[in-house]
């Protein structure tokens, strides 16, 4: 049961990765989740004042960063796509209760990796070693 009321802010340290139904992986953090419409401008009137009217909508690149562990499917679904066999998936990014519950599910689709990263490594600090996987969607859309 979510110890939450439907007032409280939402935590942002509880998320998961699902694609094609199955979790994967434990990320430390999201970035991307974003939806911007352009503006455009126009004369309009005899006074000549600026009308700002919708343009075309995009949906951002949302990019996952984890600790680097040995589970490769990650890395070869982003292997098949710089090889030329891209393979577009449909996913969620799942908030999480603190009891692990859903809260908020925001879907992605046609996603597939258009970048991989790895932080750097430094001998001189004991941090843990992170990737970043950049996807690239062709929609978000929030779960009601």
């Amino acid at each position: 049961m979510a110890s939450s009321r439907p007032f409280d802010h939402l935590n942002s340290f509880r998320f998961q990765l699902v694609i094609d139904g199955r979790s994967l992986a434990a990320f430390a953090s999201c970035d991307g989740l974003e939806i911007s419409i352009d503006v455009i401008e126009t004369a309009d009137g005899p006074v000549r004042f600026l009308r700002k009217r919708p343009g075309l909508v995009h949906h951002h690149n949302i990019i996952l960063r984890r600790g680097l562990t040995r589970a490769t499917e990650l890395w070869d679904w982003f292997r098949a796509a710089a090889e030329g066999r891209v393979e577009r998936k449909a996913g969620s990014i799942v908030v999480l209760e603190d009891d692990q519950s859903e809260v908020l599910r925001y879907n992605f689709l046609d996603g597939w990796p258009c970048r991989w990263k790895s932080l750097v490594l430094d001998a001189s600090r004991s941090d843990v070693l992170i990737e970043e996987l950049e996807l690239a969607v062709e929609t978000i859309e929030r779960a009601e």
